[in-house]
């Protein structure tokens, strides 16, 4: 099957949004991005998107599709039987995807389960968002994500929960650099595993071709991660000149996750426990603060949400563009770390760009979000999404030929 995009404008993963551009599709992938007087006499089927924009469909670097935005999550999903886990998280990764997020990197699941909707849903039998899942996170006794982490101590230990997480089929290896917002008794601020702890688990992992996410609030544990070579910081509320420095010496990417802690200050009297407000309510200035001074350092940065955690619905993640563009990031970067550097660091090489050779997944828009970047972060302005070459959801297509049928997405 071929189809012809054109009319509108086109961002593929760059710097610059470009007019006059036709974007050819064959089987599901790109095939030709050209003028689009270069098309001429195309008797396929054509997708109009006169007034719009298309882009790459948006990542997600940062869910936990077994958790599902209520206002303590973690409570929720312990009442559910493990067959009902699963099917939610099915459900919430098809939402994802029906929001314009084409790939996502679940960073902390439980007990494995959402293995069986990522191999559903890579392996075709499901529709959903391509998925990367770290399995069960790794933490020290009483450290943060203890609830459903593998906890480990000392180097041994934490070297046999990286093989343990490899054996299990993990696609990277998830360690818990510091304490966090999420859990009672646990300061964000503290560092937990030691340097030495941190770097034995982060080499483990890549000797078997894993990369690492770490997540890293305070200070300490931000520099114990980054030296010892974490592929990306998650959070990275209190960093400070010296991490920053040390990030942009190794390349290391910040997957900010605004809408966190964000969508926790929003609902502070919506059943969510008072000691996660008073951690919030403490350490969001300083994570806009840390966010704002990597950008201007020009470090890595990819986009992620922290998806799960309360009232941080799966489906609404796009508006994690506009959570970042609220902190002074230009809508064009915004783009491109939701697009391109969310696909190097997910090492998924034939995504997040528009570009002959690439997966033909898509976001279509409304307007210029490089001008208004409400026009990517808002479903009310998104006119469909396309995995694979095929329509997930969306409004329907003008000019389209009788071969273009819409697909639901569950």
């Amino acid at each position: 099957m071929t189809e012809l995009y054109a009319g509108g404008l086109l961002y593929d993963g760059g710097t610059e949004v470009i007019d006059g551009q036709g974007v050819l599709v064959e089987d599901g992938q790109v095939t030709k991005v050209a003028p689009a007087g270069e098309f001429d006499g195309f008797e396929g089927t054509t997708i109009d998107t006169t007034g719009g924009t298309l882009i790459p469909g948006l990542f997600d670097c940062h869910v936990h599709l077994c958790l599902g935005a209520e206002g303590d999550p973690g409570t929720a999903a312990d009442k559910l039987l493990p067959g009902q886990v699963t099917m939610k998280a099915l459900e919430r990764a098809q939402n994802t995807l029906a929001g314009g997020i084409t790939a996502i990197r679940d960073c902390g699941g439980r007990d494995y389960l959402e293995f069986a909707v990522r191999d559903a849903v890579n392996g075709g039998q499901q529709m959903g968002p391509t998925i990367r899942a770290s399995g069960r996170v790794i933490c020290m006794t009483g450290g943060h994500g203890n609830r459903s982490g593998r906890i480990a101590d000392g180097i041994d230990e934490v070297v046999r929960a990286v093989r343990e997480q490899i054996h299990a089929g993990s696609d990277l290896i998830k360690i818990m650099a510091t304490g966090g917002v999420m859990t009672p008794g646990v300061n964000p601020e503290d560092a937990h595993y030691t340097a030495e702890e941190m770097a034995a688990g982060i080499a483990e992992g890549r000797r078997f071709h894993r990369r690492s996410a770490s997540h890293a609030q305070g200070r300490d544990g931000i520099l114990n991660a980054v030296r010892g070579g974490i592929s990306s910081i998650e959070h990275g509320i209190f960093m400070d000149e010296t991490c920053v420095q040390e990030m942009l010496a190794q390349g290391t990417y910040l997957v900010p996750t605004v809408a966190a802690l964000r969508n926790i200050l929003d609902n502070v009297k919506n059943g969510i426990p008072d000691y996660v407000v008073e951690k919030t309510e403490r350490v969001s200035e300083n994570h806009r603060r840390s966010i704002q001074m990597y950008y201007k350092a020009g470090g890595n940065i990819a986009m992620g949400t922290d998806a799960g955690t309360p009232f941080n619905k799966h489906g609404a993640n796009a508006m994690e563009l506009e959570f970042m563009a609220d902190l002074g990031i230009k809508p064009i970067d915004a783009l491109r770390f939701g697009t391109a550097n969310s696909a190097d660091l997910m090492d998924l090489p034939d995504q997040g760009r528009v570009a002959a050779g690439t997966a033909a997944d898509f976001l279509v828009v409304n307007g210029n979000p490089a001008e208004d970047i409400s026009m990517a972060s808002r479903l009310e302005n998104h006119r469909l999404v396309i995995k694979g070459g095929l329509p997930v959801s969306g409004q329907s297509v003008s000019a389209a030929g009788p071969n273009f049928q819409r697909m639901a997405a569950f």
